[in-house]
């Protein structure tokens, strides 16, 4: 091997390295301030929030709502796109708030987002076309509002916020969130979508906790 070579080799391996090193002086830092952080964080989680958001790597939710371990339940994907028929994110959703019990579901999206700059693209992807579909149905959905946007950007940022609501309703349709909303009256349901370019969070105002809020026939009879 190259001399080039063994020094890009050698500069990956420290790369990778780093996240080690940084993760021992996090711990020395939580003990520093407190020293049973980590016994106490053993014991279990009792998160009030379940975070459903996209897996960009400059959308992370515990930083960007201030919070710490064991705050949020956390559930990402590609665009924070809810499919029904996703075992996934059911799974961590029924999980959340039959077991964890939370108090709050949110949604929330980014501006910016490369999954749904990709739905709008005729450009296939390969295997995600199949998971981008979604999005596109927002679009099909909301085809006559988003065609007035004056630019791509416009369009863009409002189809993110869209397929954020309809991502709400998505929760609000399953049998989990209804059985709790009769049995509990929570959690409640909410739409957000940070900004990457400014780093603050917008509530879009769909926010419930009832599926009254819902066309009749998604309601169950539980």
């Amino acid at each position: 091997m190259s001399s080039a070579g063994n020094d890009d080799r050698s500069a990956q391996d420290r790369s990778y390295e780093v996240l080690l090193e940084n993760n021992r002086a996090w711990v020395r830092e939580q003990l520093g301030l407190d020293p049973k952080y980590f016994d106490k964080l053993a014991l279990g989680q009792s998160p009030k929030y379940f975070w459903v958001g996209c897996a960009d790597s400059r959308v992370p939710a515990n930083v960007i709502t201030g919070t710490a371990p064991g705050d949020v339940f956390v559930h990402r994907n590609i665009a924070n796109v809810v499919i029904n028929t996703d075992l996934n994110c059911m799974s961590v959703l029924q999980y959340a708030v039959e077991v964890l019990k939370v108090e709050h579901v949110i949604i929330c999206g980014h501006y910016g987002c490369g999954g749904v700059t990709a739905a709008l693209s005729a450009q296939s992807f390969g295997l995600i076309d199949n998971w981008l579909r979604s999005i596109k149905d927002v679009y099909r959905t909301y085809k006559t509002e988003l065609r007035a946007y004056p630019d791509q950007i416009a369009l863009e940022r409002r189809l993110v916020e869209l397929n954020v609501i309809e991502s709400v309703y998505s929760l609000g349709k399953t049998s989990i969130l209804q059985r709790a909303w009769k049995e509990r009256g929570f959690p409640r349901l909410h739409g957000w979508v940070y900004d990457i370019a400014d780093g603050l969070i917008r509530d879009l105002g769909v926010n419930f906790s009832s599926a009254a809020m819902l066309d009749e026939i998604y309601r169950h009879e539980l």
